[in-house]
């Protein structure tokens, strides 16, 4: 089963960066896919994305995830272009030829471009954050928060709900077999998983909230709320290999920003 948001153990280069590298990797990738509206720029960024996680040995675990991230792209499109009809008419969800109905929902230029860049964006911001999260560690990327100065509670905050989703996402394909192993029948099709969801989401809440329950009496047995914090056993500093990493994020966003001046992308 693919894991989402889940450290991937490698000895790879990316996993061999600094926390803070990669956390300037992701502000970067992030401000640039956002203010940039070049369908060829977002799709360079795209292909980089996935030369990035190749070269980590990554773009297997990746790609994974690549089913859910078609469904969600389509989505974008399909409410951008009922939601933005602007433009050239290139055709009509419903055909001109259905009585009354018809020629409902028009597809346009302008809105198909809208959604291809939103969802080029959010591959960008997936693949990134993804990348960053499947090649630091959870203790790695806390010492990191905590010496920028972020507040303990927030990073607290922070780990525990991305410990959480690859849990529920174990949890609940563990019920679904569970309701499957004692002979549950949801049917096949969109109509099967509609009703799947409520014998698999009841318990699931129930669990989450007991486990919760029992997380935070483990942060009171661990004397979270005295304040005192023991020296840190794993210290990382920036090596070479960050400093390349960073000069080479520099020139990219000098290259970036000249684009941005000359009004290319």
């Amino acid at each position: 089963m693919a894991e989402i948001l889940q450290y991937v153990h490698k000895d790879a280069f990316l996993h061999r960066l600094h926390p803070y590298t990669k956390i300037a990797f992701i502000i970067i990738v992030s401000i640039m896919c956002i203010i940039a509206t070049d369908l060829v720029f977002l799709t360079l960024m795209v292909l980089a994305m996935l030369a990035v996680a190749a070269y980590s040995r990554l773009l297997a675990e990746l790609l994974q995830q690549l089913k859910l991230i078609i469904v969600m792209s389509a989505i974008f499109i399909l409410i951008t272009i009922i939601t933005i009809p602007n433009g050239e008419i290139l055709g009509y969800f419903i055909p001109q030829g259905i009585p009354v109905i018809g020629g409902f929902i028009p597809v346009t230029v302008g809105g198909l471009t809208i959604g291809i860049v939103l969802t080029l964006r959010f591959m960008v911001l997936i693949f990134a954050f993804q990348l960053f999260l499947m090649s630091t560690q959870p203790r790695d990327l806390v010492n990191a928060m905590e010496k920028i100065g972020l507040p303990i509670d927030y990073i607290l905050m922070f780990i525990i709900a991305l410990r959480f989703i690859p849990t529920l996402q174990i949890e609940g394909q563990r019920i679904h077999e569970a309701q499957l192993a004692r002979g549950f029948n949801p049917g096949t099709g969109f109509i099967g998983k509609i009703r799947s969801v409520a014998p698999i989401a009841i318990p699931l809440v129930s669990n989450a909230l007991l486990r919760s329950n029992v997380l935070g009496l483990t942060i009171d047995m661990r004397g979270y709320r005295t304040g005192k914090k023991t020296q840190h056993v794993r210290e990382s500093t920036l090596q070479h290999r960050d400093y390349g990493v960073l000069f080479a994020m520099a020139l990219a966003c000098t290259g970036y920003i000249v684009l941005l001046m000359n009004q290319i992308i």
